[in-house]
Formats: C-alpha cells, structure tokens, sequence
C-alpha cells in the first residue's frame, strides 16, 4: 500500500500539471465603430471554453469608461480549424458565451459590435474586457458542489478526474500536433527530393545538348 505522504505527492503533482495545462486568458481592448477583433486560441478536441465580456463606453464629460447601455450589443463568431462557424450569435452588452470543440487546432474566436446602435455613442471608442477559460478551468466547482450536493472530498475527487482527463486531452493534442509535423516534413523532404532529382536531369540533359551543339559547330567548321 503506497504510504500517505507518497499519494499526497501525486495529487499535488497531478494539480501543478493540470494547472500548467488548464489555458485561459483575461484582457481588455478598444472597438471603433466597424472594428473587428479576433484571437486565435489553440484548443484540443472534445474541449469545453467559456468566454466572459463586458463592454464600457468612453464618457466625454467623466473623461472615463463607464458601463455600456443595455441597447448596445456585441456579435461573437467562433470558427474551427477547418473555417467552420460553430457559433454565431449576438449578444448583450455583458455576457457569456461558451462551445465545445470538436476538431483539435486554433480556433478563431471574433467580436464585434451591432453597428446599428453604435451611434448610441457617437463614434467614441468602445472598451472590451474579455476573459476565456479553456477546459476544465472553466468549470464552476462551487455550483456544481451545490447541485450535485457534493461534499469537500467528493469535490476534490472529481475535480481530480477532471483535470486529469485535460492532461490527457492535451497529450494527445500534442500528439496529433507532433504528427502533423512529421508530415508536413516528411512531404517537404520529398519534394525538396524530387526537386533535387528533376534539376540533376535539366543539368544532365543541358549538358549533353551543349555538347553536341559544340560537335556539330565544329565539324560544320572543319575543325574535326
């Protein structure tokens, strides 16, 4: 049986790995009027995200950025690696919005706002704070403790599993990553070889043509 102290080690290993793989980002940035903001975030398959925003509207007279109207909207598109939209939808001036991958690679994640009910604030500048979590970092654990009314341990526990399985979802991640490299190398490599072999053939045949061009110019002279 593996002593106290050594399964401890393991689950606090198990968290500090899971923590190092668990992605998420938080950061604000300005719209103009027809402004189009995107971020690409590399996401494995089968991957849970959440994205948190909140917009703020440049108030001349405070000379500060103050909460948006509620008539003021943003547009959220989500595309795949392979260019599928696998979310579009409008919202309101604060919200959530959450997918699931299905397809491993960058996703592009775009915002923009309803340029209708721009004129709200007179081409001032718009301020987006924008938060996305990516896997199981996304999770609440506190609601899910209380809808699921689990105890402390329990909590722990599944959280456990749960970050345990993104560390296996990113592993093979980067396996399939690893493997699209391999083969983008090893079509490269080919080519550079077949590149290599039909530029000995032009030289070859370059030669043999000069040569007999030369035999020709001279016994056209006399000379041989």
């Amino acid at each position: 049986m593996a002593a106290p102290g050594g399964l401890l080690g393991l689950g606090l290993g198990l968290l500090l790995l899971a923590g190092a793989v668990s992605r998420g980002f938080g950061l604000y940035f300005h719209l103009g009027e027809t402004e189009r903001r995107c971020f690409i975030e590399e996401i494995p398959d089968e991957t849970m995200v959440i994205g948190n925003y909140r917009t703020q509207l440049y108030d001349k007279q405070r000379e500060d950025y103050m909460p948006a109207t509620p008539g003021l909207g943003m547009f959220v598109e989500v595309k795949d690696p392979d260019d599928k939209v696998i979310l579009s939808r409008q919202y309101g001036s604060e919200g959530r919005f959450t997918f699931t991958s299905h397809t491993p690679g960058e996703h592009q994640i775009c915002l923009h706002s309803n340029s209708t009910k721009f004129s709200l604030f007179a081409g001032g500048m718009l301020r987006v704070h924008l938060d996305i979590q990516v896997g199981e970092h996304a999770n609440d654990y506190a609601e899910i403790a209380a809808k699921d009314k689990l105890s402390e341990l329990q909590l722990r526990v599944r959280q456990l599993i749960e970050q345990v399985e993104q560390i296996q979802k990113e592993q093979n991640y980067q396996r399939w990553r690893e493997e699209r490299f391999r083969q983008t190398s090893e079509s490269t490599n080919q080519r550079v070889l077949w590149w290599s072999i039909v530029q000995t053939l032009i030289l070859v045949a370059i030669g043999v043509w000069q040569m007999r061009h030369l035999k020709s110019f001279f016994e056209a002279k006399k000379l041989v």
